[in-house]
């Protein structure tokens, strides 16, 4: 066979074939190992196809697979075979069409639909181990993310011995006098301070907790452990933590931990650089039982830590001892899941062995199988490569869920940019990627800790050449604030209405702002709350509630006139982020209690389809 050059200007055009279509490709997304998959390939009757084949690979598998000519209808030769694969994995696929001695090659274009074209990128399968699950308790709720020296302060608070303690109403340090950021400023929020507050997180609709880390640490985020076995002392006590787990527990919300199991604190019990324990650390002496847990470049100035930071040394990928600890017999795992935790949010998880992940996984499983599992993973979770290896996250025994950043992209993209086809690509692409029960179990989320604030990121305002001293002391002007908090409502609604758990980071439900960090991570201003925006919060949180079913079922997600319109199985939301335009009927909105028939720039309905 030839390619045909000469030819090929004439058919490049699209195809019918959509994987997004469930008619072309039944079942839509991902599948399970053993599942059988229907494809229908329609050709042009003007292209003359005398045969068509797909051909599917993976990093360990090649297949081409003649299609069956089944009918002509409409101007359209019907080509249909079905495929089942028994090995889990990221497959990808593309078409080719016998036309006497020409072959021409079938790729996809920017809205995954089939087109004649040479060097088209291929689309993606993705096939996870049929006996894959995730659980079904987060589906459906929501996620309150607390930052916990920041959130709220209850009675007496321990000191550090090292740190800087500052008054409620102060503001965060971004560097020390000497021109070190440290990051030992604390302002004593604890754990009694999030008891206290529980009535008030199920008021949001708020069915988990996600704490970020708690263990003892040198400084106010605790991603620098010190000690693994401690709840660091200004967050209070084991009976605290015990205390807070059982009161949420008992209002309806599950609390997940922040496991940080890439890289320890200098600062720590195991590398001791500062000499703040009585143990013999890594950084102090070979002998130490913790010295092969780190990689010495120079003994012992010299050391390997993540992105070249020195206070979070990284721990050997393959440290026996340090393996033992997290999910020994008696280790870290099995001591805090103990106390009546639902799941871990692990960190930098992309730097973890898979065989390290899979331990962390299983230990996680056997201590209570309906406890979740989520990857800190900021791009395509399904097609994700790090240190050589292909990620195996969702093929069912490493992660349930992750951190969705792409739909935070899409998101907020659409907000700003008013692009309803970037948006759909964009959200489509995880849809397709991803088992169903992956996404339904992973976070969505338009901000974190690591990012600005959402208010501030939808602001019209361009802080890129400006000092970190600048972006502190910035607050937005009433104008600003206003338009950003206009775009904030429909991101949210965006957010909680996409699959997933929506996340929301503490504070943006009462107009918290700040850049980067540590500017997104001021103590909660529970005194100038924005009550406009928290009873919008609310309103999305009892939605969520209520129709916890529909939003764990499918989604339709369409256009209107660059109007997005997502329906949850007859929840219906319309968003807009241009101009006034009117919508094909008259709605009721749920939330305005009135009949719509148009909608204005960032203007928003929530209704019931018949």
């Amino acid at each position: 066979m030839q390619r045909a050059f000469g030819t090929l200007q004439r058919y490049n055009e699209t195809l019918l074939f959509n994987p997004l279509i469930e008619q072309y490709k039944t079942p839509f997304g991902a599948v399970a190992t053993g599942q059988r998959l229907d494809i229908l390939f329609p050709v042009r009757s003007d292209v003359k196809a005398q045969k068509v084949f797909i051909i599917i690979r993976s990093s360990f598998f090649f297949e081409r697979i003649e299609l069956k000519y089944d009918n002509t209808i409409n101007d359209y030769d019907n080509f249909s075979g079905h495929i089942s694969l028994q090995q889990a994995g990221t497959y990808f696929y593309r078409f080719e069409i016998v036309q006497g001695n020409h072959i021409l090659f079938v790729g996809k274009d920017t809205n995954s639909q089939a087109i004649i074209k040479d060097w088209m990128p291929e689309w993606q399968l993705s096939v996870y181990n049929k006996d894959y699950k995730t659980p079904d308790e987060i589906k459906g709720g929501v996620v309150y993310h607390i930052f916990a020296d920041r959130f709220c302060k209850k009675g007496p608070s321990s000191v550090s011995k090292h740190g800087v303690h500052k008054e409620w109403h102060q503001e965060v340090t971004i560097v020390d006098s000497d021109g070190v950021y440290r990051a030992n400023d604390f302002y004593g929020g604890n754990l009694k301070g999030i008891e206290s507050k529980l009535d008030y997180l199920k008021d949001l609709g708020v069915t988990c907790i996600y704490l970020s880390p708690i263990f003892e640490s040198s400084s106010n985020h605790r991603y620098d452990t010190a000690d693994y076995t401690k709840i660091d002392r200004m967050l209070g006590s084991e009976k605290d933590f015990k205390n807070l787990i059982d009161s949420a527990k008992g209002k309806g919300i599950s609390i997940i931990l922040d496991g940080v199991f890439n890289h320890t604190g200098a600062d720590s019990i195991y590398f001791n650089k500062f000499g703040h324990y009585d143990s013999i650390g890594a950084y102090q002496s070979k002998d130490s039982p913790y010295y092969d847990w780190y990689t010495f470049i120079n003994y012992p100035h010299e050391y390997m830590s993540w992105w070249g930071i020195t206070v979070v040394p990284t721990v050997k990928r393959t440290a026996k001892g340090y393996h033992e600890l997290i999910v020994g017999e008696k280790g870290i795992i099995n001591k805090w899941q103990s106390f009546g935790i639902k799941g871990w949010r692990l960190d930098v998880v992309d730097e973890l062995t898979s065989e390290f992940l899979e331990k962390i996984y299983s230990c996680i499983k056997k201590n209570d199988n309906d406890s979740v599992v989520i990857g800190e993973v900021w791009e395509d979770a399904s097609t994700k490569h790090s240190y050589g290896e292909e990620r195996k996250y969702f093929h069912g025994n490493q992660l349930d869920g992750v951190m969705n950043y792409i739909f935070k992209e899409a998101i907020l993209g659409y907000v700003l940019n008013n692009d309803a086809k970037d948006f759909i690509v964009k959200v489509m692409t995880i849809i397709e990627n991803y088992p169903k029960q992956s996404l339904d179990a992973s976070l969505s989320l338009i901000d974190s800790h690591d990012t600005f604030r959402a208010i501030n990121a939808l602001a019209d305002v361009n802080v890129a050449n400006t000092s970190k001293e600048y972006r502190l002391n910035y607050r937005l002007s009433d104008d600003e604030y206003s338009l950003a908090k206009k775009r904030l409502k429909i991101a949210s609604l965006l957010q909680y209405f996409l699959p997933g758990v929506p996340s929301l980071y503490y504070g943006d439900e009462v107009g918290m702002q700040g850049f980067e960090d540590p500017i997104n991570r001021r103590p909660f201003p529970w005194d100038n709350i924005d009550n406009d925006l928290l009873n919008h919060y609310k309103f999305m949180g009892n939605l969520r509630k209520s129709y916890r079913q529909n939003f764990i079922g499918d989604i339709q997600i369409t256009t209107l006139d660059n109007m997005i319109c997502i329906d949850r199985q007859g929840l219906m939301l319309i968003v807009n982020a241009g101009q006034e335009k009117p919508l094909d009927q008259n709605y009721y909105d749920m939330f305005s209690k009135k009949v719509v028939s148009s909608l204005g720039q960032y203007e928003f309905l929530v209704t019931e389809t018949p």
